[in-house]
Order: C-alpha cells, then structure tokens, then sequence
C-alpha cells in the first residue's frame, strides 16, 4: 500500500535547532556574564548542551513536566539548586530571546514539502510542547503545510514509544503502514517509528554514519533531497533499494 502521508520531527529535522541553540547560547552567556567561569567558549555550550540532554531525558522519561526541565536546565547549568521558579523562568526567557532571533529552517526543507504538496499529506509528531513548536512553525512560516501538531507534553507519551506514534497515526486516520516518519534521532526516531510498523527515514545531516544505510526497519538519508525516491519505492517489503 503506498504512503499517503509524512510525519515529521521538528528540531534538528526541520528546524536547525543546534546551531540556533548554539547562537543563542553564546550570545546569553556573554551578555549575562558566564564566559569567564569557562576556559573557552565551546567549554560553555558543551556544558550547556550536556545539561539540556540530561533534563530533555528526564522530561521524555516522564520524570517532569515540560516547564519543570527547562528550570532544572537553569538550575544544573548554573550550579543553583535553590534558584526559585521565577528566577529560572526568568533567566530562561533572557536565553530564548537570543535564541529565537537565529531561528531558520534547514535549506532542504521547502523543496521537499514543495515537491510533497500534491501527492502527500503531512503532520508533525514532536517530543516537545504544542505552545513551542506551534509558535516554532508559525514563525518559520510553514505551519500551514502540517494537517495537525501532535507533542508529547500534552500526548502524554513520548518518542520513542510506538503510542506516541500510533497516536499520529490515527489523528491522520491512517495505518502506521501507510505513514512515513522523518526524524534526527536514530534511537528515539528512525528505530522508533520502525517498530512502530511506520516507514522510517532517519535524517543524519552530520553524517554520522557515512555511507551507511540506516539499521533494521529503517533508511538512512544525508539530505532531504532524497525522500521523494524512498517515498516512491517503498523497500520495507523487499523491493531493492536505490540508494546507500
């Protein structure tokens, strides 16, 4: 049965969170002070992304809310246990400031739902919150190309999870064999959606398996560029492949 319809990961997939992450965080720490706790610059944001995947884990495990891992990010980052909510909160929205104004999508992003549009419906299933990345879409200006926005901050379950992605599935009123997932994260995503029973496409813009072809159940691809061909011949049934 063909594919009729695309899930798509939001950070890191779409939007190139790392290096707006990167940008924003840079320039927080200079006007806040922090660099000179550091001996470099990239000391800083390691620390700091060390920090956000540790608190990210704890919020995809279900440990804590959405707000309450961004204040613990605050909280770790600093070495400030006792920081009160407002003061975290506080100190947060300073960094999403800076954040935001380096927001962008990946250059691959609007060929390909340009060359999507018209034989395939898409909706975005995220491990983050609709307020986040509804407002994320909105401001990059491509919210209008997703059907629904599913997150698991109100889904109440997370990537990789099969009922996070069956829940797409049936808001799109579809059989996971009929739906595609497009994500960053071989673990949470490609290995996810692929047990899940979806056609699973992992994204490795880094190239972190170069010249790989993904693992069980799932395809490895270095741009969007190529998912049009994979979406056309669908291999999971054992047709050949086309590409490496």
């Amino acid at each position: 049965m063909p594919i009729k319809a695309v899930l798509w990961d939001v950070d890191d997939t779409l939007f190139d969170y790392t290096t707006a992450d990167r940008a924003g965080m840079r320039l927080h720490l200079a006007a806040e002070g922090l660099l000179d706790g550091y001996a470099t610059v990239e000391d800083a944001l390691a620390h700091w992304r060390r920090t956000t995947d540790a608190q990210w884990a704890r919020f995809s495990a279900g440990e804590v809310t959405f707000e309450e891992q961004r204040r613990d990010r605050v909280r770790v980052f600093l070495a400030r246990p006792e920081l009160a909510d407002a003061e975290s909160d506080a100190w947060f929205a300073r960094y999403l400031g800076h954040y935001e104004a380096a927001w962008a999508l990946f250059p691959d992003v609007l060929p390909v739902l340009d060359a999507l549009a018209a034989g395939h419906r898409h909706a975005v299933l995220s491990n983050s919150s609709i307020h986040v990345q509804e407002r994320k879409l909105r401001a990059l200006g491509v919210r209008d190309r997703f059907e629904t926005v599913l997150c698991a901050a109100e889904l109440g379950v997370s990537k990789p999870e099969p009922r996070a992605f069956h829940a797409a599935c049936e808001a799109l009123e579809l059989g996971p064999h009929e739906v595609a997932y497009v994500g960053d994260h071989p673990d949470i995503d490609a290995r996810g959606a692929a047990e899940a029973g979806l056609l699973s496409v992992w994204i490795d813009r880094a190239g972190v398996r170069a010249g790989g072809r993904g693992g069980a159940g799932w395809r490895r691809i270095a741009s969007l560029a190529e998912l049009p061909a994979i979406l056309r011949a669908d291999t999971r049934f054992g047709a050949p492949s086309t590409f490496r």
